[in-house]
């Protein structure tokens, strides 16, 4: 039995009931149960860009000078632009300027007038001088203009190259409408005539040959455009002759 203040005894603290803490006291670093830590916002995920709208259906109308060579490109073209057929339209030379208004864009000879026009020129053409299979001009692989002294030189009337030389004989009959008119009076063996190579390929003939005319003038063949109607078509066919592959930028 505990003794009073008499005694030199301190008076006993009541027991505290087993598992049971402090009234009023809080565990130091601990959260409440059943809290957590404020979520953040979730992040927007930016707007896909729109994928650019595919060019109009319908045909590309493409002019051609006689003896062009588009064919690589418009193989390309067709791979390239399904939706999109390509119309291939002959174009006269001598009517190569206007026939600009009645086509997206043309291949043409060089001069041309290039006001209201965008013009870029892609290749040079090798000049030829076609002969008939038994002239004397055959013995040699090239020729120059200085072989041609004497001979007739046969200018047709879509002649687009203006070809003259010193020494040459002038026709005593009409010029033939046409270069196929010309390379027929040719293969009779009346006379000569200078084209582009690609013509000469174009209206070749077994009576005919052809030689290379060293310093003889060139032919450049262009692609050309009017410059007011510059078309998502256009801009594609442009991209094909510049050589852009299909993922690249303009």
């Amino acid at each position: 039995m505990a003794k009073g203040r008499s005694g030199g005894h301190a008076p006993r603290r009541p027991a505290r009931p087993a598992g049971k803490k402090p009234a009023g006291k809080k565990p130091v670093g601990r959260k409440p149960a059943g809290t957590s830590a404020p979520k953040s916002a979730p992040k927007k995920k930016p707007a896909p860009s729109p994928s650019p709208a595919p060019p109009p259906a319908g045909p590309f109308r493409l002019g051609a000078v006689e003896g062009a060579t588009p064919g690589k490109w418009i193989r390309i073209w067709e791979e390239r632009m399904p939706r999109n057929p390509l119309e291939l339209v002959p174009v006269p030379f001598a009517d190569q300027r206007a026939a600009l208004s009645r086509v997206d864009a043309a291949l043409v000879r060089l001069p041309i007038d290039s006001g209201g026009l965008h013009v870029i020129a892609l290749y040079d053409e090798v000049p030829v001088v076609v002969v008939s299979v038994d002239s004397e001009l055959t013995a040699a692989d090239e020729l120059d203009v200085s072989d041609l002294d004497g001979e007739v030189l046969i200018t047709p009337a879509d002649d687009v190259l203006r070809f003259a030389a010193p020494g040459t004989v002038e026709p005593v009959f009409d010029a033939p409408e046409t270069t196929e008119d010309a390379v027929a009076t040719v293969a009779a063996g009346v006379g000569v005539l200078v084209v582009p190579m690609s013509l000469a390929r174009l209206h070749h003939r077994k009576d005919v040959t052809y030689r290379p005319l060293r310093g003889g003038p060139v032919s450049t063949v262009a692609l050309a455009w009017d410059a007011d109607r510059t078309t998502e078509l256009v801009d594609a066919f442009v991209g094909i002759v510049r050589g852009r592959t299909a993922n690249s930028s303009r």
